[in-house]
């Protein structure tokens, strides 16, 4: 098929190929849409004349998959896929996950764990001296010594343990040409040391031009306050405008991070969403059933990248950056009418966001001189004085695509931040977004109510999330409409105890709601909650955090978030009484759950159950008994009726 890149030699002889420039090896499938990173980047170079082809789960029990092209001219793209590996292999509790949806068919089993490292290592195998260019989610959050939550351990930076030359951090796209071009050049890969937005390795720490050093790595193994330090020397630097290179010492190495790049103007990011893709995954998957992530984003609209929102527990700000990016109108517009020429559209967009549906600018306009704020936060736990605060532009956006011919609805799914909307004084957007954007309920993330925990996440107070249910409350019976609100719930975040999570379960007991799921908080690189989790220290103060890792103690949590179930009741028992909050067991409505009951009246509900039961077989026995009599008097009256 010419019109997706190359998948194999068949693919390069249609195209007239005697070589590859690049091969770009992922853990997912091939889905060629602007949402699967590994087919941005492959279409970014194929528009600057590049030749791109795709290895998509390769098998890496052996060398033969990785040199399906041959040898590639300029080098080996890398990346673990749309999620880091171990994540998508493991649940929490570490068990391993049975599908995959960015697998052929939802199934497991299509990838190793820690993806990019076994990739590299057998590239390395194939070809030792081709480049190795390492990206996406998986190698951008590893790329220091980080807290490795399924090893329990401190890990080098990924470029160390795969043996890659360079590691390409965020999203890419401008990198990536800068590389390709220096490749081009004739220049070795060692001496690309230039690029913002890269990390390199070095054994000259002179190398990089007035770095901040880290601690050497044996320092970081050695002490977790080290650690926590380090990390927010990290977070600090994380911005184009403030970012200086920054250096962390290994025995036989320096990996230097160079400053973030700029961030992507209107029309750049607009000509990458502009490129052709296919817009589905590639047809070698239709004889498996696909590949399921396509139907989250086939009729979905990505209309900013970054996000100033600051939750602790969110990687994306050490990826993408806190600094908002938003596509044009124009761009977005013409995407939705391919989405609208698809055949199987039904009229309803399913989305239009991105990290935050509702952020469509810079935090403020001192970030473009000034970059971001480094011991400050634009949220949390007040909105900055500075911040802008303004729904117009998204409110005219989702207005334009509800008004093109063939769309039904536009919906937002992608997330709300609920405190920013609260601090528009202008209620229009409120409005139109229960009038015209939701689908029957709204979720939303207050992900706690305690103050203790919620000061941990980077959340807003419980106040703001009260005052905007009301709101929504009000807005949706105002307007005849019955829609609900359903909101995001974590359990065991650092800083919860006991106490904090009985306090969430009085919550929803008020508000009677009964959450269907929850999120065990989940320890994940490059967040500052991760670091909080290994170190069990604020990074941001040095203080003492309680972090329950036990897993019995977080499976209590969890359990009285939902304490109506019965299969919970064993743990919201002992968890009250453990916290000494027995006065939450009895028959008042304030109660969360019924007293044990004792052995007398657990035999007599034993026997009556047997009694019951007992009667319902005896009963059965008899109807099924009159109804073969009756059928068989139907049987001998027929045969009669046959005879005469």
């Amino acid at each position: 098929m010419i019109d997706f890149l190359p998948i194999d030699k068949d693919d390069l002889l249609e195209r007239g190929w005697n070589e590859v420039d690049f091969v770009l090896v992922s853990g997912d499938a091939y889905v060629d849409h602007p949402s699967f990173g590994a087919a941005v980047i492959g279409r970014v170079l194929e528009s600057r004349g590049y030749r791109v082809a795709i290895i998509a789960q390769p098998d890496w029990k052996s060398i033969k998959d990785f040199k399906r092209f041959g040898r590639p001219r300029l080098g080996f793209l890398v990346t673990g896929g749309n999620m880091d590996s171990m994540v998508n292999q493991y649940t929490v509790s570490k068990r391993m996950r049975r599908d995959d949806m960015y697998s052929p068919g939802g199934k497991g089993g299509y990838r190793p764990d820690r993806a990019t490292i076994i990739y590299s290592s057998k590239i390395k195998e194939a070809y030792s001296d081709v480049p190795i260019i390492l990206g996406g989610i998986e190698a951008s959050l590893r790329r220091f010594a980080h807290y490795d939550y399924w090893s329990n351990k401190i890990r080098r930076s990924i470029l160390l343990d795969a043996k890659a030359d360079l590691i390409v951090y965020g999203m890419g796209e401008e990198q990536i040409i800068k590389i390709a071009e220096a490749l081009e050049s004739g220049l070795p890969v060692s001496e690309i040391t230039f690029i913002e937005g890269t990390v390199y390795k070095t054994k000259d720490k002179k190398r990089p031009y007035k770095p901040i050093f880290l601690p050497h790595y044996d320092e970081i193994l050695a002490s977790k306050e080290t650690y926590a330090k380090s990390f927010l020397i990290q977070s600090n630097n994380m911005d184009s405008v403030v970012g200086k290179p920054l250096v962390e010492p290994y025995r036989d190495y320096f990996v230097v991070q160079n400053p973030p790049p700029e961030p992507m103007t209107r029309e750049v990011l607009d000509s990458v969403y502009d490129l052709p893709f296919m817009r589905t995954y590639h047809p070698i998957y239709e004889k498996d059933g696909g590949i399921p992530a396509i139907k989250e984003v086939k009729f979905s609209l990505i209309s900013n990248r970054g996000c100033f929102g600051g939750c602790n527990f969110c990687a994306l700000t050490y990826h993408q950056g806190r600094v908002v990016q938003s596509r044009s109108h124009e761009s977005i517009i013409e995407e939705a009418k391919k989405i609208i020429s698809e055949s199987d559209f039904k009229g309803y967009i399913h989305d239009v966001g991105g990290p935050t549906a509702n952020f469509r600018d810079r935090a403020c306009t001192k970030q473009e001189k000034h970059g971001v704020c480094m011991n400050k936060q634009c949220l949390d736990p007040e909105p900055c004085k500075q911040l802008k605060v303004d729904h117009k532009d998204y409110l005219n956006l989702l207005k334009e695509l509800r008004e093109l011919p063939e769309v039904k609805k536009v919906f937002v799914r992608s997330g709300i931040r609920y405190d920013y909307l609260m601090a528009d004084p202008n209620d229009d957007f409120f409005w139109e977004l229960c009038e015209h954007h939701i689908s029957g309920q709204l979720k939303v993330a207050p992900e706690h109510i305690s103050p203790k925990v919620l000061e941990k996440m980077g959340k807003p107070k419980r106040e703001v999330y009260e005052k905007f249910r009301n709101k929504y409350e009000k807005i949706n019976e105002k307007l005849g409409m019955k829609q609900f609100l359903v909101p995001y719930l974590m359990s065991s975040h650092p800083g919860s105890d006991l106490n904090a999570a009985i306090e969430l379960a009085e919550y929803l007991r008020d508000l009677n709601h009964m959450p269907e799921q929850v999120q065990d908080f989940y320890p994940t690189p490059g967040t500052l909650s991760t670091c909080m989790f290994y170190t069990e220290l604020d990074p941001r103060t040095m203080g003492k955090v309680y972090v329950p890792k036990n897993p019995h103690d977080k499976a209590m949590q969890r359990a009285l978030i939902q304490y109506r179930k019965p299969k919970n009741y064993d743990l919201v028992y002992e968890a009250l009484t453990k916290a000494g909050r027995r006065d939450l067991i009895g028959y008042d409505k304030h109660c969360l759950i019924r007293p044990r009951k004792s052995s007398h009246e657990d035999n007599r509900d034993k026997q009556h159950k047997k009694e019951t039961t007992d009667v319902r077989q005896r009963n059965k026995r008899e109807t099924d008994g009159s109804r073969t009599k009756k059928h068989t008097n139907s049987n001998r009256k027929h045969k009669k009726r046959t005879r005469l």
